[in-house]
């Protein structure tokens, strides 16, 4: 198979998560080109009782296997979404179009130019400023598919991101040009961030500096992805590569603060189990990361500075002085007084 991520659904598979009104838009599709849907949803064991609750919910596996076969039957990998048909395999390309990027910014500006080439009905763009990275699109009059289009292309291009760069991408925020729908409770799930609704346009943001990660990923690896696409779109990467980097940065914004493991997840928009999680992974831990900038701290202030070491002490962290010469001593295998006292012989 070589398609697009072949849906958006949630969280676990076995899970009844997705809203019923995403296998509407589906619906939408088979009737804009005269087909008949019973088969696919035969298959899907998707059946009429819930087709009529609007408050029905399907899991991520029947949602993955009915847009695979209606992207095929159809013919368009779009689902009715445009004007015209986007021929099974668009997406693939897309994927191979950007795959030889030096970067992930260079990959989604591809993404976003390469995409005008298939329709003119969303135009993807990439905004970036020092402190926010922002996809938006802008669209034409979609009717009754807009909602299902624009969180699809959005969860599309956020799966592709984090699997081409091997790492989570937390979102800042996403947007949306449309009322919250009835089931906006849903949305958290798909796109971890500040959700806005009746936004200007569509689009989600991040921190710029995951633009700057690497490609990790080949065309074998692509081809393999292709196959079975759907975990890009639904699950989130365990894995995020600037994670260790956000950690040491705002604990040393805070060293003479008490930072919590709570507030550092808050900082980072991630639970205090995935920070606690996602550092065990790296082989580290968030009380070795605060020891380290701590001991790097005091070592610059001790060399470079007059303090004293009750100063020092304050300084990185430490309540008291007593505290800190016997972290010190672990640290380094010699009190802050011995350090100190070498570094002036040498002077």
């Amino acid at each position: 198979m070589d398609s697009a991520p072949s849906n958006l659904s949630l969280t676990d598979k076995g899970r009844a998560a997705t809203p019923i009104s995403f296998v509407h838009s589906i619906l939408l599709a088979y009737r804009k080109y005269g087909a008949d849907p019973a088969d696919a949803l035969e298959k899907t064991e998707i059946t009429d009782s819930m087709l009529k609750d609007p408050h029905s919910r399907v899991t991520a596996s029947q949602l993955e296997l009915l847009c695979s076969i209606a992207m095929q039957e159809l013919d368009d990998e779009a689902l009715g979404w445009f004007s015209r048909k986007l021929p099974w395999g668009s997406y693939g390309m897309l994927c191979r179009a950007s795959l030889t990027s030096p970067n992930l910014g260079i990959a989604l500006k591809r993404w976003c130019r390469h995409h005008r080439l298939l329709t003119d009905d969303i135009k993807l763009s990439l905004e970036i400023s020092p402190n926010i990275a922002r996809l938006v699109i802008t669209s034409a009059t979609l009717g009754e598919m807009q909602e299902f289009c624009l969180v699809s292309c959005l969860r599309y291009i956020l799966g592709y991101a984090c699997w081409v760069v091997d790492s989570r991408i937390p979102l800042l925020e996403a947007n949306f040009p449309f009322p919250a729908p009835p089931h906006h409770e849903a949305y958290p799930l798909m796109f971890l961030g500040n959700i806005h609704f009746d936004s200007e346009s569509a689009g989600f943001c991040f921190d710029p500096r995951y633009l700057d990660l690497p490609i990790r990923r080949d065309e074998r690896a692509l081809q393999l992805m292709l196959q079975r696409a759907l975990p890009l779109t639904v699950f989130q990467y365990r894995r995020d590569r600037l994670l260790i980097q956000g950690v040491h940065q705002f604990l040393s914004e805070k060293l003479d603060t008490a930072a919590t493991a709570e507030s550092v997840a808050e900082h980072l928009h991630i639970s205090v189990r995935t920070l606690h999680r996602q550092l065990k992974e790296e082989g580290t831990c968030l009380q070795q990361i605060k020891n380290q900038i701590r001991r790097d701290y005091s070592i610059e202030l001790l060399t470079r500075s007059n303090r004293t070491i009750k100063q020092v002490a304050n300084l990185v962290g430490f309540a008291d002085e007593k505290s800190f010469i016997r972290a010190f001593n672990q640290w380094t295998g010699q009190s802050p007084g011995a350090f100190s006292q070498k570094i002036l012989r040498t002077k």
